[in-house]
C-alpha cells in the first residue's frame, strides 16, 4: 500500500534523526532556546509503537507494482525490518529510562536492547540511508 510506503519513509527518517541526534539533554535540538517537542519521552514512545506497527504491516501488505509481481516479504524487507528495530529501540529506551535498576530482569531481551542502545547512532544513520533509498527506489528488491 502506498500509505504504508509513505509512513515508513517518514517514521524511519524521523527516528533515524532522533537516534543520531542523541537522547541526552545536551544533544536536544534547540532553536533560539526553545526545544522541539519531539525530545519528550511521550512522543518518542508513541512514535516507537506506531513505527513497529507500520513495520509489521509492511511485511503483510507490500507495495504493488503493475510492471512485475510483488514479492510479499522481500519487496519491503529492509524498511520493514528497520522500522521494527527502530521502534523497539525507542520503546526499550523509554522502558530503561522509566524503570529502576532493581526492577529490570537480566534476560535475553535486556541484552538485545542494551546492544541496540549502544549502537543507536549507527542504527540512526542506517535508518536515514534506508529511508532515502526507499524513497528513491520504491520497487527495488530488498529495499
Amino acid at each position: 500500500m502506498i500509505q504504508l510506503f509513505l509512513l515508513s519513509i517518514i517514521f524511519n527518517g524521523l527516528i533515524g534523526f532522533l537516534l543520531v541526534l542523541g537522547d541526552t539533554e545536551e544533544g536536544a535540538v534547540q532553536e533560539k532556546g526553545i526545544k522541539f517537542f519531539f525530545t519528550s519521552w511521550g512522543f518518542r514512545l508513541v512514535l516507537g509503537i506506531i513505527t513497529v506497527i507500520t513495520g509489521i504491516l509492511k511485511f503483510l501488505l507490500p507495495m504493488p507494482n503493475s510492471e512485475r509481481t510483488a514479492i510479499p516479504i522481500l519487496g519491503d524487507f529492509l524498511p520493514a525490518l528497520a522500522g521494527i528495530v527502530a521502534g523497539f529501540i525507542l520503546i526499550f529506551s523509554f522502558y530503561r529510562e522509566n524503570s529502576s535498576k532493581s526492577e529490570t530482569a537480566e534476560g535475553k531481551l535486556d541484552r538485545i536492547g542494551d546492544t541496540l542502545l549502544q549502537y543507536r547512532k549507527a542504527v540512526g544513520i542506517s535508518l536515514l540511508v534506508i529511508s532515502v533509498l526507499h524513497f528513491l527506489f520504491p520497487y527495488a528488491l530488498f529495499l
